[in-house]
This record gives C-alpha cells, sequence and structure tokens, in this order.
C-alpha cells in the first residue's frame, strides 16, 4: 500500500504578520477533516455550527458553538459534519513564543503561561466565555499588525483568568506527534469515520494500516492510548448524542443506526462515555433547546 505524505500542517502567517486570522462564513463539504497537527496554537470560535471534536484521545459532538484553544502540535481532526451555512468560523493561529521567547516569562504573562501548559491538553470554554469574547475574536480579522496584537493579547488574557472552561483530554495525552504517525492514524481515522455504522474488523483495519493484526494492535494502542474497539464504540456513541440531539427516532432505532447490534451494549457504553444514560442524555438536550 502507498504511504501517505505526512499530515504536518505548515502554517504561514504572513512575512509582516506573526499571526494568522482565518475567517470562513460558509462551511463546505469540500473542507476534508484530516488528522493533523502543527507547532502554531489555535484558538478556535465557531459562532453557528455542528460538528465532531476529535482532540488528542477526545471525542465529543458539537451543536451550534465553541471556542477552543490547542495547543502546540496536539494532533486533531477537522471538524466535520458541518450542515449550516449561517454561521462562521473564525481560526487564530500562532506560536507559543510568537511576542519572543521570553514575553510569556514575565510575571505579568504567568497566568496567560500557565494557560498555554493546559492548552497542551485542549480546553474548551463554556457558554459565558463564549459570550464574552465571541464578536472580539471575530473582529481580529479586521484588525492589522500592532493592534491585532493587542486585541489577542487582552483575548488570551480574559481566557486565562477564567476558570470556566474543561480539559478535553484531562487525564493525560502522551501521543507525541511524528509526521509519519499522523499520515497513518489520519488513514485509519478516515477508514473508521467511514464505516463506523458497520462492523470492522481488525484484519480489515490493519490492512488499512499495512501492518499485521498483532502488531497494529500494539501500534494503536501506544499512539492513542485505546484499544481499536473502544476508539470505534466512541465513534458510536458521539454518533448516537448527534442522533439524540436532532432526530425524532427511538433511542432503539439510534442504537442500530449507529452500529451496535445489541441495545443493553449500547446502553452501557453510552453511560460509560458520557456519563448519563440516553435517555437522560436526550432529556437534557431539550430541556437546553427550550
Amino acid at each position: 500500500m502507498k504511504q501517505k505524505k505526512p499530515t504536518l500542517e505548515r502554517i504561514d502567517t504572513g512575512f509582516e504578520s506573526s499571526i494568522l486570522v482565518k475567517q470562513h462564513t460558509e462551511f463546505l463539504n469540500t473542507n476534508t477533516p484530516f488528522w493533523h497537527f502543527h507547532p502554531e496554537m489555535e484558538l478556535v470560535y465557531v459562532n453557528k455550527g455542528k460538528g465532531k471534536r476529535h482532540i488528542g484521545n477526545h471525542l465529543s459532538y458539537f451543536n451550534n458553538s465553541q471556542l477552543l484553544l490547542l495547543g502546540p502540535n496536539l494532533p486533531h481532526n477537522g471538524f466535520t459534519d458541518r450542515l449550516t451555512t449561517n454561521g462562521s468560523e473564525t481560526l487564530v493561529q500562532f506560536k507559543e513564543d510568537f511576542l519572543g521567547e521570553g514575553f510569556f516569562e514575565i510575571p505579568e504573562m504567568k497566568k496567560v503561561k500557565d494557560m498555554f501548559e493546559r492548552s497542551k491538553k485542549g480546553i474548551i470554554f463554556g457558554i459565558n466565555t463564549k459570550e464574552k469574547l465571541g464578536k472580539k475574536i471575530e473582529k481580529l480579522a479586521e484588525k492589522e499588525g500592532f493592534k491585532q496584537i493587542i486585541v489577542l493579547l487582552e483575548i488570551l488574557n480574559t481566557l486565562s483568568k477564567t476558570e470556566d472552561y474543561t480539559l478535553l483530554n484531562a487525564n493525560g495525552y502522551a501521543f507525541e506527534a511524528e509526521p509519519q504517525d499522523s499520515a497513518k492514524i489520519d488513514s485509519i481515522y478516515k477508514y473508521i469515520n467511514e464505516n463506523f455504522k458497520e462492523h470492522i474488523s481488525l484484519d480489515e483495519i490493519a490492512d488499512i494500516a499495512n501492518m499485521t493484526v498483532p502488531a497494529f494492535c500494539r501500534y494503536f494502542k501506544k499512539v492513542t492510548g485505546k484499544t481499536f474497539t473502544k476508539l470505534v464504540n466512541e465513534y458510536r456513541v458521539v454518533h448516537a448524542t448527534k442522533l439524540l440531539t436532532e432526530s425524532q427516532s427511538s433511542i432503539t432505532d439510534i442504537a442500530f443506526e449507529c452500529g451496535f447490534n445489541n441495545f443493553s451494549h449500547f446502553n452501557k457504553l453510552f453511560k460509560e462515555v458520557t456519563g448519563k444514560s440516553a435517555s437522560k442524555y436526550r432529556n437534557e438536550v431539550k430541556k437546553i433547546i427550550q
């Protein structure tokens, strides 16, 4: 099997800038997600959209909006399932030392420096912080030069002071991204994403990775910290949270649609991954929507 090129994403901030701000007003299916990493930090604000978060070992589904800070070299999959054209996404990418090696070492920057350290596990901020900073992050695209740096520092300062956040890989994330790992894992995740509703045998996925089954199992556990079966089941549960939110189908039908052929097994795994039963999850979502 021909090996894919490494998916280290190279980010060019331009000749006269140390920050790259990208804004997308439409989420198009042509933006194919892929497993990648880059040495730049990434601040992501989506003001309206739907998709799958796959950051490090974390998997979840988001509906409506999100504000994330991803640390350098933290592998992540491009967000998928973007079904809306009414929202926009703002990406702000910058090196951890974009203001010089010693800048964030000064006492006044200690909280920001600590936040940068936390971001290596991936940070998701809560509703209050999203509402407070969303517009300001979007307006970064209109700023240039010195003004853009000042506004970004104000945003980072506010984020560093809030306790309104959750670490996405709270139990640690050991995977040190290497280009060859990134390419191999990208092909594996792409296959899972396209086929998780069906049974995927170890022979099948090991063949995709161009490895023997024992070698694949060792490799996958080492790179992701999970067994292949566990990760596929998490994909199925994440898809179930999407259907519980958006469809009127019965929970039993949703379980089978997500690739589970045993309803009690689905219930057990759903509770393991989300911390609550599928019926409780759906009821809580309905209350939030109302």
